[in-house]
C-alpha cells in the first residue's frame, strides 16, 4: 500500500510531488531545505540551513507516524565542500544516537541559489 502526504507548501500540488511516501514499512521525504513560510532562513549558514532542512523532514516523517528513531538513511546535498563540516557537524547532533547510513555529496547548486543544504531523510517504521 502506498500512502502520500502533503505539507501544504505550494510546490508539491504544483510540481506533482508528495513531502512524504510511505511504501508499506518505509517512509521516504523529499527533498528538504531552509524555507519557512516561502522564505529562506539562515541566509549564508549552512549548519542553520541543515537544521532548518532536517527539522522539515522529520515533522514531515511525524507526520506520516515516524520518529526520529525510525530513521535509517539520510542524504545531504551543499553547494560548496567548504560546508559539509558544519552540516556534518549537525547530521551528528540530530542522529548521533541513531546513526542512521548517510551521504554527504556536493552539488553544482541549488534552485535558489541562497540554499546551501538540501536533505532527504528515509524512515523505517
Amino acid at each position: 500500500m502506498i500512502e502520500r502526504f502533503g505539507s501544504g507548501g505550494p510546490w508539491e500540488q504544483r510540481y506533482g510531488y508528495s513531502r512524504v511516501v510511505r511504501a508499506g514499512h518505509l517512509l521516504l521525504t523529499a527533498g528538504c531545505t531552509a524555507t519557512v513560510d516561502g522564505e529562506v532562513t539562515g541566509l549564508g549558514d549552512p549548519a542553520a540551513q541543515a537544521r532548518t532542512a532536517f527539522g522539515i523532514a522529520l515533522a514531515a516523517l511525524a507526520g506520516a507516524g515516524a520518529t526520529i528513531g525510525d530513521v535509517i538513511r539520510t542524504r545531504m546535498y551543499v553547494t560548496d565542500a567548504a560546508y559539509a563540516d558544519a552540516v556534518a557537524g549537525v547530521h551528528g547532533e540530530l542522529f548521533a544516537a541513531v546513526r542512521p547510513v548517510a551521504t554527504l555529496v556536493v552539488v553544482a547548486g541549488l534552485l535558489d541559489p541562497r540554499h546551501l543544504v538540501e536533505v532527504e531523510v528515509e524512515a523505517y517504521g
